[in-house]
């Protein structure tokens, strides 16, 4: 990836494997309108050559913030056409974010408030450090959850749930997370990046084509009745068929050697 990023760090883990850092500690990495760009430059540029990559895995630097959510400070005194630009390319970025089909796992660092929270949502699924805080805030701020949060928080944790987190506005710790199944496995945080790259890893090295198509089957399948959705899956699945991966992967097994997946 040749892109030049201002507030996040790109960092090439071999075998498609991607980390990427949200890089502004001194803001508690919260989102301007730069990360927004950073963001939607970087999903665009996974999306365009899915073959390219494996799996990625985001965290936020520093050890206090995954993300803070939206840069109140540079928000003050925002007309309302600026705020409404800048919140438009923030949902540019957000589709391409739940719409990548590489796997996308967060490692949840530390605070992840409002937008953050949002962010976290949009990843396949979480890891946490055992310290880290979740708030989706907004209504108290005078606004709602605009970047997924009313949509991928109920499906994480339920609709009841979900109600009394976004409508109190009332943080939660990473083990009422993991309780509620927003979070998959909490990690003592100086091991954190380093399970969640582990299982990045373990993806990566399935075949990428069946992990692709698993993923979309999954998130999409979820929004609609069984019955089209197991249609659905039989589509998702007839396209491995064919491929080089699906014959190296039975041939590997009789052979008793490892697979050699190439995406083919």
């Amino acid at each position: 990836m040749d892109h030049h990023f201002e507030t996040v760090r790109v960092e090439d883990k071999g075998d498609g494997l991607v980390l990427l850092t949200l890089n502004r500690p001194q803001a508690a990495n919260a989102m301007n309108t730069q990360m927004g760009h950073d963001l939607l430059a970087f999903f665009d540029a996974v999306n365009a050559d899915p073959l390219a990559y494996r799996a990625v895995v985001v965290t936020g630097a520093g050890d206090k913030a995954f993300c803070a959510g939206g840069d109140l400070k540079e928000r003050q005194g925002m007309t309302d056409a600026v705020w409404q630009a800048q919140h438009l390319l923030f949902e540019r970025m957000i589709r391409a974010f739940i719409g990548c089909p590489v796997p996308v796992i967060g490692a949840i660092n530390g605070a992840a408030y409002a937008g953050g929270c949002e962010l976290a949502l949009c990843c396949d699924f979480l890891y946490a450090a055992e310290s880290a805080r979740f708030a989706l805030t907004e209504v108290t701020l005078g606004i709602m959850p605009g970047a997924g949060g009313t949509q991928n928080l109920p499906r994480a944790v339920g609709e009841r749930r979900a109600k009394e987190i976004i409508l109190t506005g009332r943080p939660f710790s990473a083990q009422d997370a993991l309780d509620w199944g927003m979070v998959n496995r909490l990690c003592a945080a100086d091991r954190l990046v380093d399970e969640t790259l582990e299982t990045a890893r373990r993806i990566a090295d399935n075949a990428p084509i069946s992990v692709r198509q698993a993923k979309h089957s999954i998130h999409y399948g979820l929004q609609m009745d069984l019955g089209s959705a197991m249609m659905f899956e039989i589509e998702a699945y007839n396209r491995m068929v064919a491929t080089e991966d699906r014959r190296e992967g039975i041939a590997s097994f009789n052979e008793k050697r490892k697979p050699r997946f190439m995406g083919r």
